[in-house]
């Protein structure tokens, strides 16, 4: 049987470069174990940081050191950065694990749209969807998937509170303190903040808008924080559940990067009708924003009062053999090297 070639895309034009290097080193060894390696030739694509893709030698050296190229790494890369290489006419699949904005926002996967050849995770839609936190709410909304209370805020109306002070009276209104001020467009928790005064909600304002022109602030709850997998394309099934603790005052990108900042519960210790509730909700975002093939799903459950608010979806979580996603269907009962070659098969499926 010949060996399908799968073109592992990683690095890229984000925040999130490194933590996109440490997935991409896992898929590459499990894809290294057999049965995969048998089945599989692994083509490996880097996107610098100033967007040049890099393939062969220099791509290889990212994945075995796990350090990032200084950008215009090549000569004469600030000319030909745009060109993609002559490889990628070679791959039959692409994996790309790419985190973040220019990557799991709709972007990239467009390009590979055009090159008309399957590729991991969803489409230009539900990329888009689950990137921007203020449209995935309106769809869940839409979906009837329960949230907490939120207000949509513009770098336009950021700018002229410093001016009006309209603006916070409202959201003091609406949400009270605590609150959470977040960019609607960026992952792993960078430019949030954790506000209880005036003073403190000025300044995050202030942060949030230097990063995205939309923001979203939301009312903070007392919770548990729990996760799901999805895995599928239109018959997406769920994993079991997790729960993440930490001491930090809340999950910001410090205490989810920092080795032992969190720790992990899987399964969580919750009462079944919790959990089978929190894995059909999953599913149910998964489909209401036409995700496929990978997601995670995280959540807020109250445990006084019984609640369980959605709080986001992931199109394309961390893949690191410690990340949650891939250990959470560790513990349901599929390994890492059986997830990334079912992830494969889903693009095909999903592309024929």
């Amino acid at each position: 049987m010949t060996k399908r070639r799968v073109g592992l895309l990683f690095g890229g034009c984000s925040g999130e470069h490194e933590v996109s290097i440490a997935s991409a080193r896992a898929i590459a060894q499990a894809f290294s174990t057999s049965p995969n390696e048998t089945d599989y030739t692994l083509l490996s694509f880097y996107i610098q940081k100033n967007g040049q893709w890099c393939d062969g030698a220099i791509a290889q050296q990212v994945l075995s050191s796990g350090q990032p190229l200084l950008s215009n790494h090549q000569p004469g890369a600030s000319s030909t950065r745009w060109l993609l290489p002559p490889t990628v006419a070679d791959v039959d699949v692409w994996f790309p694990i790419l985190h973040g904005p220019n990557g799991e926002d709709g972007t990239v996967q467009g390009l590979l749209q055009l090159m008309q050849v399957p590729f991991v995770g969803s489409g230009i839609l539900g990329s888009a969807i689950g990137m921007d936190k203020l449209a995935m709410k309106m769809v869940f909304a839409q979906a009837g998937l329960p949230q907490v209370n939120y207000r949509a805020v513009s770098r336009a109306q950021v700018q002229l509170a410093s001016i009006n002070p309209k603006l916070c009276d409202e959201l003091e209104a609406a949400l009270a303190y605590p609150c959470f001020v977040k960019p609607a467009n960026l992952g792993s928790s960078v430019g949030i903040s954790k506000v209880r005064t005036r003073a403190q909600l000025e300044a995050a304002l202030d942060s949030a808008a230097s990063y995205d022109r939309r923001l979203i602030v939301e009312a903070g709850v007392a919770a548990r924080e729990l996760e799901c997998a999805v895995l599928g394309n239109d018959q997406p099934a769920a994993s079991v559940v997790g729960e993440i603790t930490y001491q930090s005052d809340f999950y910001d990108y410090e205490t989810k990067y920092t080795e032992g900042k969190a720790a992990w519960i899987i399964p969580a210790d919750l009462p079944e009708s919790i959990a089978t509730q929190i894995q059909a909700m999953a599913v149910q975002a998964f489909s209401a924003i036409d995700a496929a093939g990978i997601a995670r799903v995280d959540f807020f459950y109250v445990e006084a009062t019984g609640d369980i608010f959605i709080n986001e979806i992931n199109t394309m979580p961390g893949f690191t053999a410690t990340s949650m996603y891939p250990q959470l269907w560790a513990a349901s009962g599929i390994t890492f090297p059986a997830l990334v070659d079912r992830l494969v098969q889903l693009a095909f499926d999903r592309h024929a």
